[in-house]
């Protein structure tokens, strides 16, 4: 059976203009463009950047938590303990890529 983390850098890494490459602090940075969507740290926890409002409403409705160092960011973090979890956490990349694609092309049109 394949690994859990390697399955979701496999998947998140696929999307088109979708970017892999070795976190600072360890694991796999995910980017579109030069925005960073955000990142695994093996295949127990997820980072992922958002705007403020966003990450408030993922924690809220349970989606996500607070970003296990910087709480107050627009950051969130979510633990992976299973398949569900995973299939959670390529959502949650889902949602921050086309949040980015959005970004580029409002950025691309001025």
């Amino acid at each position: 059976m394949e690994d859990i983390g390697a399955m979701i850098e496999r998947e998140v890494g696929s999307w088109e203009g979708v970017t892999t490459h070795v976190h600072r602090f360890g694991g796999t940075e995910f980017r579109l463009g030069r925005r960073a969507l955000g990142h695994l740290h093996g295949a127990r926890w997820a980072d992922l950047r958002f705007e403020r409002g966003v990450r408030d409403m993922l924690v809220e409705t349970g989606r996500a938590q607070p970003h296990h160092v910087l709480p107050e960011t627009g950051w969130v973090s979510r633990r992976i303990r299973d398949e569900a979890d995973a299939a959670e956490v390529i959502e949650l990349f889902r949602l921050s890529y086309e949040r980015a694609r959005v970004a580029e092309n409002v950025r691309s049109a001025r």
